[in-house]
């Protein structure tokens, strides 16, 4: 057997090894990973792969330019139309204050009007606000109402038609603003705080407390009341009227001068101290009642 030449091995094997000719990506990123400029040469190879070789339908397309009239189209259905002033003015309340469980919080939040409330509101608390005037307009269509609150305004006036048709209303508190007179008062009610105004007696109808059968409990402290609100109901069982300019006191007032066997048993405190009044000058203004008023007595 012959023997092969080494050399000649060499000149067979040395084609095998020749380097694989260059592909389409190497003579597109000359760049490696952590350089500067190989997020700007890979844009460069997708560009070309898109568009210079012909790789995507979408180059192929015909372009459509839009008319005057596509755009305008285009136009209205991406920008969405504002809110017209009517639709501002019914915005729900419960985006300015605290709706929770039929109770309407709007404390401290600087209106000057009462909000448009959610129907089924039962308890609405107004408290602190900037509030000069309530109108019957504020709670028409509001039958569930059962307390409202707006201690700490500027209510000056009260229309007399405001809380008429509210039939369930139990609790109104009007107390520290403006007042100088009361507004017809709903039939049910069981608790009236009109204290810190300027209600005088004759801001207060004859009538005003006459048929209120279940009020309770009545606060007319520091106002500006010449003498005690006449037509007291029976069913009240604490009234507040201390510091006020009250100066007399008939046997009427509490009782029935008439009637020396009539208790009036229900009430259980009444408040007249910081009057320009001595109670002692009027035991008959008293002996129907169980406890005697707080105040000064000579």
């Amino acid at each position: 057997m012959k023997t092969v030449h080494p050399t000649l091995l060499l000149l067979l094997v040395v084609p095998l090894t020749q380097p694989a000719p260059r592909t389409q990506l190497d003579s597109h990123v000359h760049l490696e990973y952590g350089t500067d400029k190989f997020e700007e040469t890979k844009f460069s190879q997708d560009y070309e792969d898109k568009y210079l070789h012909g790789k995507s339908t979408k180059a192929k397309e015909t372009m459509i330019i839009p008319d005057e009239k596509s755009l305008q189209l285009q136009k209205d259905e991406a920008v969405p139309s504002l809110p017209t002033k009517k639709e501002n003015d019914e915005m729900p309340t419960c985006l300015l204050c605290v709706c929770l469980s039929g109770s309407v919080y709007c404390e401290e939040v600087d209106i000057d009007a009462v909000p448009p409330l959610p129907k089924e509101s039962a308890y609405l608390y107004a408290r602190f606000n900037k509030i000069k005037k309530l109108t019957a307009k504020d709670f028409a269509d509001m039958p569930n109402l059962r307390r409202l609150d707006f201690t700490g305004n500027l209510i000056e006036d009260i229309e007399d038609s405001t809380f008429s048709k509210l039939s369930l209303l139990e609790e109104l508190t009007l107390a520290e603003n403006q007042l100088l007179r009361l507004p017809v008062l709903p039939p049910k009610l069981t608790l009236l705080n009109a204290k810190h105004n300027k209600i005088k007696s004759k801001g207060i109808k004859a009538n005003t407390f006459k048929k209120l059968n279940k009020l309770s409990f009545l606060y007319l402290d520091h106002n500006d009341l010449e003498s005690v609100p006449p037509n007291l109901p029976e069913s009240l069982r604490v009234i507040h009227l201390q510091f006020n300019s009250i100066s007399s006191i008939t046997d009427d007032t509490f009782c029935k001068a008439n009637d020396t066997r009539y208790i009036r048993d229900r009430i259980e405190e009444i408040r007249l101290e910081g009057n320009p009044i001595a109670l002692g000058k009027h035991p008959n203004s008293f002996i129907c009642l169980k406890r005697l008023p707080t105040g000064s007595y000579f």
